[in-house]
């Protein structure tokens, strides 16, 4: 059997600056026409409010609107409607979402630096934040309980979701279901960079946020980007990318499964295997060659690989290690002996998020283990991290000092100033001194 076309294929070790490019230049920088055709939508939401809105539905998406919001009841009948078997599974993924992310709530602390000095810093929720749910061409109630339930957990006053229209000027059911699932206070119909304009810098219809966080195409990346500015982003978002850590023991078959999964995201998803040995590659190879033909999105599949896929032969896992490491991906999958799971867990410190076990599948992880899906691409888990309540509280620091201790700053303080060129600042301080003050 003829092995699938993949972008490149050699040892981690020994990559040519070509095939480095294509693994390693990951970032999701548009170019000068999307930039500025998305800076255009931006500035006619930010003058037309609601009727921009509306007129982009109907150029866009070919839906007449006559309001934007979708009300609560339509939810509610939406979630009824669902099958049951369904709604089990959202209801699921939720409760598993609060329990995972009550675990990091963060705590406030106090602490003394000196005699009479006592910093303290206090965890504040974000009073209003934006949820973006993609659609268009599919339904992904997932990425509305990833962003909204970790808000809710975090305290967050209100949250508003915006999710395209479909042909009945509604997003699709699932979504307005998950919208009651988690409990947010808005949904509004309405999608691409128009929706982060409007969430952003708020309409008479979609209220202004603190915060902006969820997944979409390139238009509503760049819109984030753009909009930085004025309001909180998440990381900036591309593609889905996986890589296999892999060795000889690990099973061809269920990794190939894997690589399946994540390359029918998008005909420029990242996926890359890094195995032990070449032999063992090619069989991985062969796996994907004969699955792909049942593949519904074998077309977006063979795009992917043949563009940004990998399959590589790391000398070592030290080796394997060091090229994850650099690679910064957004999913991380050791198909590895068990013995040595854990270790290489332990040399990781730039992915996402890394699956490990007897039976991982990163799908579990898109939907149900409770962990969030937000997570960064483009190499940006150097950087990083994947959503959480963290990214739903902004911190407050407070400082209780005593006069003894001025006092004992004071000519430290008036020296600092004195050295910067800030005389008042150095008068301020030289006040607390005992001996001048009396």
């Amino acid at each position: 059997m003829t092995l699938i076309n993949i972008a490149v294929r050699g040892s981690t070790n020994h990559l040519t600056a070509a095939d480095a490019a294509v693994l390693f230049d990951r970032a999701t920088e548009s170019d000068a026409a999307l930039r500025s055709a998305t800076a255009a939508i931006i500035s006619r939401v930010r003058s037309g409010g609601d009727r921009a809105l509306l007129e982009m539905s109907l150029e866009f998406d070919s839906v007449a609107l006559s309001s934007l919001e979708v009300p609560r009841e339509e939810w509610m009948r939406a979630l009824d409607g669902l099958r049951p078997e369904l709604r089990g599974a959202l209801e699921r993924a939720a409760q598993s979402l609060r329990a995972a992310h009550e675990t990091d709530l963060p705590r406030p602390s106090t602490f003394t630096t000196a005699d009479g000095v006592v910093l303290g810093r206090r965890p504040d929720a974000l009073r209003r934040v934006g949820v973006y749910a993609p659609g268009g061409r599919a339904a992904y109630p997932s990425s509305l309980l990833m962003g909204a339930i970790p808000a809710r957990v975090a305290g967050v006053s209100e949250v508003i979701v915006c999710s395209p229209p479909g042909a009945d000027g509604r997003p699709p059911a699932v979504v307005l279901a998950a919208a009651a699932i988690a409990g947010v206070d808005h949904l509004f119909a309405t999608g691409g960079a128009g929706a982060i304009a409007a969430m952003a810098f708020g309409t008479a219809s979609v209220p202004r946020v603190d915060r902006i966080v969820g997944p979409g195409n390139a238009y509503v990346a760049e819109a984030k980007i753009q909009v930085a500015g004025c309001v909180g982003i998440d990381s900036p978002a591309g593609p889905s990318e996986l890589l296999v850590l892999a060795d000889d023991a690990a099973c061809p078959e269920k990794v190939a499964r894997e690589m399946l999964a994540q390359a029918e995201h998008d005909p420029v998803a990242a996926v890359v295997l890094v195995g032990s040995s070449e032999a063992w590659v090619d069989r991985v190879l062969v796996a994907l060659a004969r699955r792909l033909a049942d593949e519904p999105r074998a077309a977006v599949i063979r795009a992917a690989l043949a563009s940004r896929g990998g399959a590589l032969v790391a000398p070592s896992l030290d080796d394997a290690i060091t090229f994850a490491n650099r690679w910064a991906g957004e999913h991380v999958l050791l198909a590895l002996a068990a013995g040595t799971r854990d270790d290489v867990l332990a040399g990781l410190r730039n992915a996402g998020t890394v699956f490990l076990g007897d039976a991982p599948s990163v799908a579990f992880g898109d939907y149900m283990t409770g962990a969030n899906h937000v997570l960064p691409t483009g190499g940006l888990a150097r950087v990083y991290s994947g959503l959480s309540v963290i990214d739903f509280v902004r911190w407050t620091t407070w400082q209780r000092i005593d006069a003894p201790a001025a006092a004992a700053m004071a000519r430290d303080t008036a020296m600092f100033a004195g050295s910067e060129g800030l005389p008042a600042h150095a008068r301020a301080a030289r006040h607390f001194i005992r001996e001048e003050a009396s």
